[in-house]
């Protein structure tokens, strides 16, 4: 067995009576993945309109008053709480893309492709522009109810989520959706229209602590969800009958391991609106970097998708300053030619 842990890419850690098998390769890569997210959130807090020195922001850490009055608003209630959000965001949509190829067998499965987002989108949209006075508890839970009903919808259309027209099915289910958001657009008043476009195209830029906040406590349960039940999801990988044999409760599975990633997801959208493809590029790049089984790929995912979600607004935001443009519409122009390269990649199997 130990000739075998080599073999396998495997390092055991022995430290008095606990053991733990690690990856040498994998821990590599999450230390210089975790390297990159620091440096981004530290081009992210300081660079910007008004540039504020990193020795600053350092000192200010132990030192509030290193700060001028303005750059301590600047970075304290505008960039820290935004660049926060789209780490989270982006880890919480990387975690729920992770969980739904894995629960559907299917690398094309992510929530925005399979109308998640667009019917959370629908009914928050509803709350925000129609009952503005609720209070913002209540949008993660009206995003999850519009979630749920659009991935029902295609669930009930599909009757098996392991099977590619469980995706293509979702798609059409996303597109009528996404209709019914433009007959909005063509109708509502200029002022509405203007509110949902900047909302819907995934824009980071009106992230506060508040909201902060209810993403976390949104992503907290949901996230715990995936993990506990990993081991258990490895298992049924292996097959139905497999599973089934080795104890594990696959219908109680697939309901956990598919109501999370729509919490994850409504939780998500409800906060900066949609930003798509981001649930779908990082489990592919956490399968490809840190391989191993279900807990590393949603650990992995999730460091990835905040990445993803980060870099992605810091360009919009930085390189075509004084211009910005919305996290969601620059992650889109990778995400695009990422799902045709996959779906060219699968063509006969669809």
């Amino acid at each position: 067995m130990s000739d075998l842990l080599p073999r396998a890419g495997l390092r055991r850690l022995r430290v008095g009576g606990f053991s733990r098998l690690l990856r040498p390769h994998a821990l590599m890569w999450i230390f210089g993945l975790v390297i990159v997210a620091l440096a981004l959130l530290l081009t992210g807090v300081t660079q910007g309109s008004l540039p504020v020195p990193a020795s600053s922001i350092g000192r200010a850490l132990f030192f509030p008053q290193a700060l001028s009055g303005e750059q301590q608003y600047v970075v304290w209630d505008i960039r820290l709480p935004r660049v926060l959000m789209a780490l989270m965001c982006g880890a919480m949509l990387g975690m729920a893309g992770a969980a739904m190829q894995s629960i559907t067998r299917n690398g094309l499965a992510d929530p925005g492709l399979i109308g998640v987002k667009e019917g959370a989108s629908v009914v928050v949209l509803t709350l925000v522009l129609c009952f503005p006075a609720v209070s913002l508890v209540w949008r993660p839970l009206a995003g999850m109810a519009g979630g749920l009903f659009a991935a029902g919808l295609v669930m009930a259309l599909a009757r098996d989520v392991s099977r590619p027209r469980f995706v293509l099915l979702g798609i059409g289910v996303s597109w009528t959706f996404a209709a019914g958001i433009g007959a909005f657009m063509t109708t509502a008043d200029v002022r509405d229209v203007q509110t949902a476009m900047m909302w819907l195209a995934g824009s980071l830029h009106a992230a506060t602590w508040p909201l902060l906040m209810v993403a976390l406590c949104w992503a907290v349960p949901a996230t715990l969800i995936l993990l506990v039940t990993a081991r258990a999801a490895d298992v049924a990988l292996l097959g139905n009958q497999a599973a089934t044999g080795l104890g594990v409760r696959l219908a109680r599975l697939q309901l956990l391991r598919f109501i999370a990633p729509v919490l994850l997801t409504a939780a998500s959208v409800s906060c900066v609106g949609s930003i798509g493809f981001a649930g779908l590029i990082a489990p592919h790049m956490a399968r490809f970097l840190l391989r191993g089984g279900q807990r590393a790929l949603l650990w992995g995912s999730a460091m990835l998708g905040g990445l993803l979600v980060l870099l992605a607004d810091s360009l919009g935001r930085l390189a075509f300053a004084p211009l910005q443009i919305p996290a969601g519409i620059v992650i889109s122009l990778i995400g695009g030619p990422f799902f045709l390269l996959l779906l060219w990649q699968r063509r006969d199997r669809l």
